[in-house]
């Protein structure tokens, strides 16, 4: 078995920026002289997450609507009495979703379902610079 580790940078324009990634991942993928096995998807840090969604102006819209119902940012988090930098929910948001994610591909590319895109999801209330680690292993 080989593995191959990659990475991918981009900024965010942060709260819930939620940005579709399949391509970049299938991209890796052609790049290395791996023809089948799976890929893992890792956010070095705490306040992003990877996840699959439809990406369509809905589901946009509707995945930031369900975190805030589910995790609101009006309430107290002990996080945020802590530090004092108004994330508290952007990491229990992050926590939920998931820092990695692991996808099978076959040929080069990834066996997703037809409506169905590999997204980062920026959690934290301010713009990053972030890093996601790719570990192709086949």
């Amino acid at each position: 078995m080989s593995v191959i580790t990659k990475e991918l940078h981009f900024n965010t324009k942060g709260e819930v920026d939620i940005r579709d990634i399949t391509e970049n991942v299938n991209s890796a993928l052609r790049e290395s002289d791996i023809e089948d096995g799976i890929v893992t998807i890792f956010v070095p840090g705490a306040t992003g997450a990877v996840t699959t969604i439809e990406y369509e102006p809905g589901l946009l819209l509707d995945l930031p609507a369900a975190l805030e119902r589910l995790f609101p940012k009006g309430i107290g988090y002990e996080h945020e009495y802590r530090w004092h930098d108004g994330n508290g929910h952007s990491h229990v948001r992050a926590s939920f979703l998931g820092p990695s994610l692991t996808v099978p591909f076959k040929d080069k590319t990834l066996m997703l379902g037809t409506w169905q895109q590999v997204v980062f999801v920026e959690l934290d209330n301010k713009r990053r610079s972030r890093r996601l680690i790719l570990q192709i292993m086949g």
